[in-house]
């Protein structure tokens, strides 16, 4: 069952689900709306290899915004610093965010329990858009689980994207074991 925003209210009281910085004008009925952070970034490399450490170049939005190209693949953070502790999020875009044609992830939508980080966006578009820093960019959503857990992402000591970062990580695929 999806959370609704009584539920993420309750959660974050008692320390569940955290989200900095919380405005409560972001908390819709049942999803919490994130803004685009002030980085990007690009891969060095116009060829990425699945077993190597791609390193990526970051950049910071400009005031007067960035125009996102069809032909690159950008990754951004979001603004805010999530914990969530009980529940699995996901992260969504928002529904004008898709109607400029931008896509926010292309596979990377779930986090798992534990999860506590900035997210890390895979953006692409379909046509040339500028984007702000601070502009709207997509809604984590929260679903019940149902069980115990015996492997919390942030405990686990081969998890990859703990370390708390307000820049794009670039992917870790060359730490698996392949």
């Amino acid at each position: 069952m999806i959370l609704t925003d009584k539920e993420i209210l309750n959660h974050i009281e008692k320390g569940l689900i955290k989200v900095e910085p919380f405005d409560l004008a972001c908390l819709g009925t049942n999803s919490y709306d994130v803004h685009l952070g002030k980085t990007l970034a690009l891969y060095e490399s116009d060829v990425l290899d699945a077993k190597a450490h791609n390193k990526i170049k970051t950049f910071e939005i400009p005031e007067e915004g960035f125009v996102l190209m069809p032909d690159k693949f950008y990754l951004g953070v979001t603004a805010e610093y999530t914990e969530t502790l009980a529940h699995v999020p996901f992260l969504e875009g928002k529904s004008s965010v898709g109607r400029l044609g931008i896509d926010i992830h292309a596979t990377a939508g779930k986090g798992d329990v534990g999860f506590c980080n900035h997210w890390t966006l895979e953006i692409s578009v379909k046509q040339p858009v500028r984007v702000y820093a601070g502009m709207p960019i997509g809604q984590l959503i929260y679903f019940e689980v149902k069980g115990d857990i015996n492997n919390m992402y942030n405990k686990k000591p081969n998890a990859k994207y703990n370390d708390r970062k307000t820049i794009p990580v670039e992917s870790m695929m060359f730490k698996n074991k392949f």
